[in-house]
């Protein structure tokens, strides 16, 4: 009877820790971190896409050469060094043609005074001729005596003009606004006209930045031309500020065979200088704007199978997947034409983790 009662203890005690071995244990799933960003409403340009690169170039670039030969004796600016159209940039030894210059005034004033006194003889034969008191070959004598001292008088102007101008070109002022270059040639150096480069100015401010687009992209600008100026950025490595921005000023009135290409070129007022002539640049030509269009952070829109999606943070912290159509990128931003609407929660890091419906706790906040 003992042994009966022992073994239905034992059976009962198996069964029993059999039935607490098969009952499931609850376990509470963490929310899962993420980062997140809100979907808002807001203007978005229209860029084209690859941004093109673009070449800086200087709105006009002046070559200095001298008129006249001679010694350099005094250079006034420092090279690099920015000028106003008119300044004096160097001067040329003016000593020999301060020379021909008085020489030709000298030469004018002994040739007008022969000149009249010739007037006077032939004025006196003009009389005697009208009184038939000479005869005509003296008459003529005279008078040809006295046009050939006016035509060399007329000859002795031209020759003051013509030394007073060389004068004038023994200082050298620069043609425009403008940023100097290197010096080629320093005091003391002997330059020969018109052959010796002395300097470079390339003006700046404004300055142009010229570039090619696909000439798919021909027929939206020309048609965004005719309703407004067409807003141009230039963007570079390790650039701090905003990007300067121009407006689109040229486009070519052929495409390019070769390359299938359109070449365009847009003015910045570069007031700050940050453009500079031989630079390359990141252009950002805008077409048009979106206004008041749904977008989000890039890094938010995910590619799967069945195409984009992006995971919405309900109001409960859950989250839900979201098939989205999108439309242009800009700024590390992209346009949601749907899926999404302004003021929803996307998440735009720790997608890895999730799935629907699991709780996520917010880093962002």
């Amino acid at each position: 009877m003992a042994v009966n009662k022992f073994f239905l203890l034992l059976v009962a005690g198996l069964a029993l820790g059999a039935g607490c071995s098969r009952a499931p244990v609850a376990r509470k799933v963490p929310p899962v971190p993420v980062l997140t960003a809100q979907a808002v409403a807001t203007n978005v340009p229209v860029l084209i896409e690859p941004p093109p690169v673009g070449h800086v170039m200087p709105i006009s670039t002046v070559t200095i050469r001298p008129q006249i030969g001679g010694i350099i004796s005094r250079i006034f600016f420092q090279e690099g060094q920015d000028v106003k159209a008119g300044d004096l940039l160097f001067t040329i030894d003016s000593r020999p043609m301060q020379a021909a210059v008085d020489q030709a005034k000298a030469n004018l004033q002994r040739d007008a005074a022969q000149m009249e006194n010739s007037k006077i003889q032939f004025d006196r034969e003009q009389k005697l001729f009208d009184q038939k008191l000479v005869s005509q070959d003296e008459y003529d004598t005279s008078k040809a005596g006295f046009d050939a001292l006016a035509g060399t008088v007329a000859a002795d102007h031209a020759a003051v003009t013509n030394a007073e101008l060389n004068l004038e070109y023994t200082s050298i002022r620069s043609p425009i606004d403008g940023r100097t270059g290197g010096l080629q040639f320093h005091e003391g150096n002997v330059v020969k006209a018109p052959d010796d480069v002395l300097l470079t100015i390339n003006q700046i401010h404004p300055i142009y930045a010229m570039f090619a687009v696909p000439e798919r992209y021909l027929p939206e600008i020309q048609k965004q031309m005719q309703g407004h100026t067409l807003s141009v950025t230039a963007s570079y490595e390790d650039l701090a500020d905003e990007p300067p921005r121009g407006v689109l000023t040229f486009v070519d009135n052929a495409v390019d065979a070769t390359t299938g290409t359109i070449a365009l070129k847009a003015t910045f007022p570069n007031s700050r200088g940050v453009l500079w002539p031989g630079q390359f640049v990141k252009i950002g030509l805008q077409l048009n704007e979106l206004t008041n269009a749904v977008v989000v952070p890039s890094q938010a829109v995910q590619e799967g199978q069945n195409g984009q999606y992006a995971f919405v943070v309900t109001p409960d912290k859950k989250v839900e997947t979201r098939q989205v159509k999108t439309g242009v990128s800009y700024g590390g931003r992209m346009q949601i034409i749907s899926g999404v609407s302004a003021g929803e929660t996307v998440v735009t890091d720790g997608q890895l983790r999730l799935v629907p419906g699991v709780t996520v706790n917010d880093k962002s906040e």
